[in-house]
Formats: structure tokens, C-alpha cells, sequence
């Protein structure tokens, strides 16, 4: 490298080329990631016999203004009431949630449900939660979502049909963000979007490594063979990325992606940027624990893209960095268009875009430098790293 810069070319500085490296390889990255984007198929098929038993768990703490557009998704479901149970597990609300769930039960007369107390035993509420439901799951079919989610009519149909084609062991399937037109939740959609577009594209590569707990389904006989989040438990959050990790450790060739516009979870964006940082520090806190070395790679990959962008602005380079900003808006274009059309995002607002696109490096270092030195603070609880 030393003799490249230094003999091949020496008109340009070694920053440069360091530059052109770095942005390279990030073009390499989302060019393969929207490769992998379009290897995955849209499953849409709904069996006409639906088979599979699911145990559909939902942990919660003061979700009683949530749990309403939930509980109404839920009456809606297109799926056999024999074949399903919903295991509310409450991790000590102190609002009105459990009563909500009870009185919207009785009030349909569907009996196919319970509310348990969250027994914890670990530093993670969230895991325990899932924990305590699956000991108490009748079926072998776990499916997990959350308390502010929307779900789709025919959301457990469609996994049904998925699982019975291709027997799978564990099902990623899609999140989407119900964003309303201003910067805030516009920078929340795109930024989630991001992650959405990763996580389909690493399915496609045959290199899973990115799900989320809102939208999980996994066989529980499995889940005891991985020892469960044993080994991770003293993490609060991760309760969907480390079991997946755990997954495809086990048996990679049955851990497949769900790409159906029919089993599409809903959920909002936070409503100031206060709660946004929080969330944030939550998420970053559980990255450096990944244990594969090629998701760490893709990490400090990102993480030097963004300081690329902060490096030039406090620098004053900002013809660069307007040429650099430019052709990374163009790069990400690639995946963000399939995406957006997936998830039916296509009017997404290109001031929008342009401003999230700026905005987001600045503020990815900014949460990775706070989940790094601060707690965070989750559903009125703190916790460290």
C-alpha cells in the first residue's frame, strides 16, 4: 500500500487513497446487499389448509395506549383460532394494560389467551419474558411481536404457507414503520428502512445477520437445543439478534427470510428526538457482541464511512465532501428504491431523503460514541452497555 501511494501515484495523499478505499468498499457492500436484495423471492401464497400451531408471544410494559390497534389487528387475523394462543407476558405495568387485554378478550368471547407475570432470573426483561411464555407454550411453532405493532390479516397465514413449503426452523420476516410527513419521523422511516434492506439482502447472500423481534418465528424444540439466550442473557437487548445467531449456527439451511407483503408487521416511530436517542443507544449497545467477525467488519466498515463524512466537514473540505456525499446518496439509492417499493414507500419525499442521507452519519457517531460511555434508558429502566 505504502508503495502504491508513494511510487504509483504520488500526486494524490495517502488520506486520499484511504478515502477512495474506504468508499469503495462501501460501494461493494450495498451494490452485493442490493444483489442479495433481489435473490430473495416475494412469497405471497396463502394455503387454503392452514396446519401449523402457533404460540404468538407478546411481552409488555405500560402499552395500554398501544395495545388497542394490536388487539384489533388480532380479531382481524385470517387464521383458525384452534390453530394459535397469544401469550401476553407482563413485565410489571403500571398502567391499565392487563385490564385492557382482559376486558378486549371478554368483551369477543375468544378464550385462546393468557397474561402471565414475567418471572425474571436475568438482566434482560424482555428475554426473560419470552423465556417465561415459551415454558408455557403449547405449540412448537413460537412466533414473537410487540406491543406497538399493527399486524397484517394475513400475517400468520402467510408464515403457515411458508413453513409448510419450505420447513423452516426459523422465519425472519418484515417490520415496516407507519411514518408520518415531517424530518423526524421521515429520518426514523428511512433509517429503519436501512436496516430492513440490509437484513433482506444478507438473507440473499447466504450471510444472515440482522432480524428483529417484532416479526420472529422459530420452532421451540430448537430453542432448548441452542440452550436458548443462555450466554447472552446479562445483554438486555438482542433478544431477536442472538438467537438468530444461535440459529444459523445450528442449522443455517432452514433459517430463511419471509419476503411477503401479507406478513408485514406495523409499528410507529418514536415522537421526539429524546426517546429516538434512547432507542438508538439501545440498539448500538448490543453490536459489539455479535460474535462473527464479518458482522463486526461491516460495522467499523459503516462506522469509518461515517467519519469519512465528519472528518471533511471539520476540515472545511467541503468541496469533497460534497462530491464523497453526493456519490454515496447516489450508491444507497441502489438499495433504498427496492426497498421503499417493497414496503410501499415510493412517494417518500426526496428533501427527505437528501436531509436523512446528510444527517446520519453525524448522528450514527454521535449514538455510537453514547452506547459506548452512557446507560440507556428502556421503558423506564436503566441500563449499562
Amino acid at each position: 500500500w505504502q508503495l502504491f501511494c508513494d511510487h504509483i501515484y504520488p500526486k494524490l495523499s495517502k488520506m486520499i487513497w484511504f478515502l477512495i478505499l474506504i468508499g469503495l468498499l462501501y460501494a461493494i457492500l450495498i451494490i452485493a446487499l442490493t444483489i442479495g436484495f433481489g435473490r430473495v423471492d416475494e412469497f405471497n401464497n396463502i394455503s387454503e389448509n392452514p396446519t401449523t400451531k402457533f404460540s404468538v408471544i407478546i411481552p409488555f410494559r405500560n402499552e395500554a395506549k398501544n395495545l388497542p390497534n394490536l388487539l384489533q389487528s388480532i380479531q382481524l387475523l385470517n387464521y383458525p383460532k384452534e390453530l394459535v394462543e397469544f401469550l401476553f407476558v407482563d413485565d410489571d405495568s403500571k398502567d391499565d394494560s392487563v385490564a385492557t387485554i382482559k376486558d378486549f378478550f371478554d368483551a369477543i368471547s375468544q378464550t385462546n389467551f393468557q397474561v402471565l407475570k414475567n418471572s425474571r432470573t436475568s438482566k434482560s426483561p424482555k428475554k426473560d419474558a419470552i423465556s417465561t411464555a415459551i415454558s408455557k407454550a403449547k405449540h412448537n411453532w413460537i412466533v414473537t411481536t410487540d406491543a406497538d405493532c399493527v399486524l397484517s390479516k394475513n400475517w400468520l397465514s402467510s408464515l403457515d404457507s411458508f413453513i409448510q413449503k419450505n420447513n423452516s426452523k426459523m422465519i425472519v420476516a418484515p417490520v415496516n414503520y407507519k411514518a408520518k410527513n415531517n424530518l423526524l419521523e421521515q429520518f426514523q422511516l428511512l433509517d429503519f428502512m436501512s436496516m430492513q434492506a440490509t437484513t433482506i439482502g444478507s438473507f440473499g447472500l447466504n450471510f444472515p445477520f440482522l432480524c428483529n423481534g417484532a416479526n420472529l418465528a422459530y420452532k421451540k424444540s430448537i430453542f432448548f437445543n441452542v440452550n436458548g439466550f443462555e450466554g447472552n442473557a446479562t445483554i438486555a437487548s438482542g433478544d431477536d439478534v442472538f438467537l438468530l445467531e444461535k440459529y444459523t449456527k445450528y442449522n443455517q439451511s432452514k433459517v430463511h427470510y419471509l419476503k411477503s407483503s401479507k406478513a408485514i408487521v406495523s409499528t410507529s416511530p418514536v415522537k421526539n428526538w429524546s426517546e429516538l436517542i434512547e432507542q438508538r443507544k439501545r440498539w448500538a449497545a448490543k453490536a459489539a457482541n455479535f460474535s462473527s467477525l464479518k458482522v463486526k467488519c461491516i460495522g467499523f466498515l459503516i462506522v469509518f464511512t461515517n467519519l469519512i463524512m465528519l472528518y471533511l466537514l471539520c476540515s472545511g473540505n467541503f468541496k469533497l465532501l460534497l462530491f464523497i456525499f453526493s456519490l454515496k446518496l447516489i450508491v444507497d439509492w441502489v438499495l433504498f428504491k427496492p426497498t421503499l417499493a417493497f414496503f410501499n414507500h415510493q412517494k417518500n419525499d426526496l428533501v427527505h431523503y437528501i436531509f436523512s442521507s446528510f444527517f446520519y452519519p453525524f448522528f450514527s457517531l454521535y449514538i455510537f460514541l453514547l452506547s459506548m460511555t452512557t446507560k440507556y434508558n428502556w421503558k423506564g429502566r436503566n441500563f449499562k452497555k
